[in-house]
């Protein structure tokens, strides 16, 4: 009877054990489906912006996009695609949003969602020291390179004319600068963070940057989404104002440029 008795302990601590770790598990499984993942493609060939460093992504937009999307609840899922695919991943739902220093633009608002604007650009000329280019009228009869399909190219195309055959297209700025490099060209156009990015690193090169602030106008990033897309970009421009206002976004702002951001004409802008 004693056996009986003890054995029957065994069992049912046993069944205790048992649903005990059905349990453990069933909590983690829980976790799991309760994180949201957001979907983020990028181009990291944009230093400072986003690029690739060790292997890892890193840069202002992928900070800015981490933050926000914690802000929301979500966990950033972010993935170097390119500039052209980034565009399409969107637009076919397989990803959710782009962050990727993208300008908004009444053409691209046409075909994608757009969060409130996040970051103030303008486009800058890069030459070698001693050119004779001072400001954009000066690009005339000069060959230029640009990233396709930039609001770089945009500018570039106003001066010289759309399909210009001095206009030098590149897939990236990585590329657009080597061929500066090569002379290849006398000059290129590009979001002044990314120019004033490549010389300070790179002073051995001995380019400079002008600015013509008078002819090209200032520009401002906005996360995209697939069109029709209103309820994630809801969710996420509050998010963005949430930053915006708790300090997150000056903190990442300042690590990665060293000034304070001009917050209040952001939200203006809005």
């Amino acid at each position: 009877m004693k056996k009986i008795i003890v054995s029957w302990m065994l069992i049912c601590s046993l069944f205790i054990v048992l649903a005990g770790c059905g349990n453990s598990q069933s909590s983690e499984g829980s976790d799991t489906k309760d994180t949201k993942v957001l979907k983020v493609v990028t181009n990291a060939e944009y230093a400072p912006m986003e690029y690739m460093d060790k292997g890892e992504l890193a840069g202002f937009d992928i900070d800015f996009a981490k933050a926000v999307a914690e802000e929301a609840g979500y966990k950033a899922e972010i993935t170097h695609v390119g500039w052209d695919p980034l565009f399409v991943e969107v637009d076919s739902g397989r990803a959710q949003a782009g962050v990727s220093a993208v300008s908004i633009s009444e053409e691209r608002q046409e075909q994608y969602e757009f969060s409130v604007p996040y970051f103030l650009s303008t486009n800058k000329i890069l030459v070698p020291e001693g050119s004779t280019i001072k400001n954009s009228a000066d690009l005339e009869g000069k060959k230029v390179a640009v990233l396709n399909g930039s609001t770089g190219m945009m500018a570039v195309e106003k001066v010289l004319g759309i399909n210009n055959k001095n206009i030098k297209k590149f897939e990236n700025n990585v590329l657009a600068i080597q061929e500066l490099k090569q002379n290849g060209v006398d000059a290129v156009v590009a979001d002044g963070a990314v120019v004033d990015e490549y010389v300070k690193n790179n002073p051995n090169d001995n380019f400079v940057v002008i600015e013509d602030a008078s002819n090209f106008d200032s520009e401002f990033y906005g996360v995209i989404f697939q069109k029709g897309n209103t309820e994630l970009k809801a969710e996420l421009d509050e998010a963005i104002n949430a930053i915006f206002e708790n300090g997150k976004y000056e903190e990442i702002y300042e690590e990665w440029f060293g000034v304070k951001p001009d917050i209040e004409y952001l939200k203006e802008q809005q």
